[in-house]
Order: structure tokens, then sequence, then C-alpha cells
């Protein structure tokens, strides 16, 4: 598996398999074929946009929540993970070690919404032991991109 390709991709999906063998010092054919085996093999699960929503008219609310849970007989986690998966508005979904078990995040229109989705879909599910939500409030570097460079600091000489 070539992770130099992978890694390539992860930072600038839009690039062309011509730019692509190009950096690598490969054919086109061969890379394109490699990129269409990992697509095929769902090494490759998508190629979204990192979009900063603080430059649009959305009002969004983006929240981490920390759930508890009893594992279940047989399938651990997994049962209820895929259950709380399915739900739209999870935007991730991660097993986690340490104080809580699963790590979701979710985006709604409000604090309303986040609060009515983790009440009344999230809590309620069998097996959910506890939930608690931190909502994001700015974001400055998210997938290795960042949001807003902050302006370079002055130099400061304090002269006695």
């Amino acid at each position: 598996m070539n992770s130099e390709l992978l890694n390539l991709l992860e930072k600038d999906c839009r690039q062309t398999p011509q730019q692509l063998a190009t950096m690598l010092g490969r054919e086109e054919k061969d890379v394109a074929d490699e990129i269409a085996e990992y697509e095929k093999n769902h090494v490759i699960l998508g190629y979204p946009a990192l979009i900063d929503w603080t430059k649009t008219d959305d009002e969004l609310v983006t929240a981490l929540i920390e759930v508890r849970i009893a594992p279940q007989r047989g399938d651990g986690f997994d049962r209820i993970a895929e259950r709380i998966y399915q739900y739209e508005e999870v935007e991730s979904l991660y097993l986690m070690s340490g104080a809580y078990d699963l790590a979701v995040t979710i985006t709604g229109r409000s604090l309303r919404a986040v609060a009515e989705f983790v009440h009344a879909r999230l809590a309620v599910i069998d097996g959910v032991t506890g939930t608690a939500t931190h909502f994001i409030l700015k974001k400055y570097k998210e997938k290795n991109h960042l949001f807003a460079k902050l302006p370079e600091q002055e130099e400061r000489v304090l002269f006695v």
C-alpha cells in the first residue's frame, strides 16, 4: 500500500492523477489504477471539502459529546455505536479509551437543536449510561488546515 500517495490525497484530493504521478515519479496510469483500487476496497472512503462555516451566512453549532455506555454481551460497543452513527446529525463517532467510551461530533442549527438531539435521541438509547456535551467555540486547525492564521506577534524589546 502506497502511503505516500494516500498522504498526498489526504492533503489535497483535488490533485489529478497526472499531478500526483509527477510528484511521485510514477506513471499516470499506475497512479490512477491505484486510486481506483483504493476506492474499490474502501481504503479511500470519500473526498470531503473542509469548510470554514464561520465565513458563511449559516449559523451552526458544533458539539463534541462524550458518551458512556454499558457494553453489550457479544457485541461490545459496536451495536450501540451502529445505532448512534446512523443519525444524520452525527458527523463523526470514535471509540475512546479513558473516562468515556464514545466521542460523538454533531452540528446543529442552534444550542437548542444540539440539546434536543442529546436528550431525545442519544441519552435514551438502551446501554447509554451518561453524556457530557462540549460546544466548540472556535476552530483553529482541523485535518492539518488552519482556519485563521493569527497575525504575527510584534517583537517587543525592552530598553533599560
